[in-house]
């Protein structure tokens, strides 16, 4: 009965450090994928405008991309200012990749919510989508000439898709957030 015990408390003991060993397919197959999204990296300006019931709104919008976990995610933060200067939207999220699955994930939060999304790369940006009941919400990059357009719409089985949200960012430098911020020994 013993030696089942201690059998028994080795393996309980060595279980976490054989659960946290990296597999060198497994990582590069995260950051290969997690790489289609590479041209995001650094800092972006420009202009967004909603159209909504109550007119158009317009802002100074920003972005913020970079890579953590040696590549395998990409983090970015969202933030567009009204014309006085306050903050009238602020959002973060994450891309990463389940090579088990082979699926992206989304996981994005903003104005008091969150949510994982499906994302998928295109030749040249990117499709997000979130379920809202009967409709779903569609929001399609791209990147062409140096100017990373993004646009969104509510699209309604049988109906035309309404545009609602219009951006347009142009790369302003790169950025060595989240890394240039990480604490060191």
């Amino acid at each position: 009965m013993r030696r089942i015990t201690l059998g028994t408390l080795a393996l309980i003991m060595t279980a976490p450090a054989i659960a946290q060993q990296a597999d060198p397919a497994v990582i590069a197959a995260q950051k290969d994928a997690v790489g289609k999204f590479a041209w995001m990296d650094g800092t972006w300006r420009g202009t967004a405008t909603t159209r909504g019931p109550n007119g158009e709104h317009k802002v100074t919008h920003t972005e913020r991309i970079g890579t953590m976990l040696g590549g395998t995610l990409r983090v970015i933060e969202g933030r567009s200012f009204n014309a006085n200067g306050s903050i009238g939207f602020n959002a973060f999220a994450v891309i990463s990749y389940d090579s088990a699955k082979k699926a992206y994930d989304f996981r994005s939060y903003a104005l008091g919510h969150a949510g994982d999304f499906v994302i998928t790369p295109t030749a040249d940006g990117y499709v997000w989508e979130i379920p809202a009941g009967p409709a779903t919400i569609r929001y399609t990059a791209t990147l062409k000439d140096k100017v990373w357009t993004e646009i969104g719409e509510r699209v309604v089985p049988g109906r035309p898709a309404v545009r609602f949200f219009e951006m347009h960012l142009t790369r302003v430098g790169d950025a060595t957030w989240p890394d240039g911020g990480a604490m060191t020994p």
